[in-house]
């Protein structure tokens, strides 16, 4: 069966504004606030999943969205990095910051390595579906980026490459070993710039 997933990146939070390394942190007013705002514009689904980050939870309950915690779309695990900015970690540990960003396998931090995460990304993603082969799911934006990394065959390091913007869709529709990824899609309604 063809399964379309279609991923929305939480909402704004401090963590995200000061490049923390994503830890549990709440939304802020203003990504609440967009939230909110984007409530009628988001996709019916059959199934309406969140990744379990108060993030994640918050942005959905805020779009209007009866989703059940899915615990298989945690964020990348940073282990003792979580909550600290990057540019504070790049000043105390240089060379495990350059491990981390250019070996895929490394997890400097303890937690879990990019191919670690791809991998826990993509068996979630070839196990879904939807009771109408549908599936909306709020996901921290690496996990976004894993999920099309692992849909799409790219080498890990792809996943430097692609940016997710906080409150943005993307989809992806196929199943096990053949995904395909829209671009370009028009939104349902969201302004300009693919933002709600």
């Amino acid at each position: 069966m063809t399964v379309r997933v279609m991923l929305v990146s939480p909402a704004m939070n401090a963590a995200l504004r000061e490049a923390r390394f994503e830890g549990d942190a709440p939304l802020d007013r203003s990504g609440r606030e967009r939230a909110r705002a984007a409530a009628g514009l988001v996709p019916e689904t059959g199934l309406a999943l969140s990744g379990p980050s108060e993030r994640c939870r918050e942005t959905a309950a805020a779009l209007g969205l009866p989703a059940r915690t899915e615990p298989a779309l945690s964020g990348w695990d940073m282990a003792r990095w979580a909550g600290r900015g990057l540019d504070e970690v790049a000043a105390a540990e240089p060379a495990a910051v350059a491990a981390w960003l250019g070996d895929p396998s490394a997890a400097p931090h303890g937690g879990e390595s990019l191919h670690a995460l791809i991998g826990r990304i993509g068996g979630w993603l070839d196990a879904l579906d939807g009771p109408d082969g549908t599936v909306l799911a709020v996901a921290e934006a690496a996990v976004v980026r894993a999920a099309v990394v692992h849909g799409l065959g790219l080498p890990a390091q792809a996943f430097w490459r692609l940016d997710v913007a906080p409150l943005t869709l993307t989809e992806l529709s196929g199943r096990s070993g053949r995904w395909n990824v829209a671009l370009g899609r028009p939104p349902a309604g969201p302004p300009a710039g693919g933002t709600w």
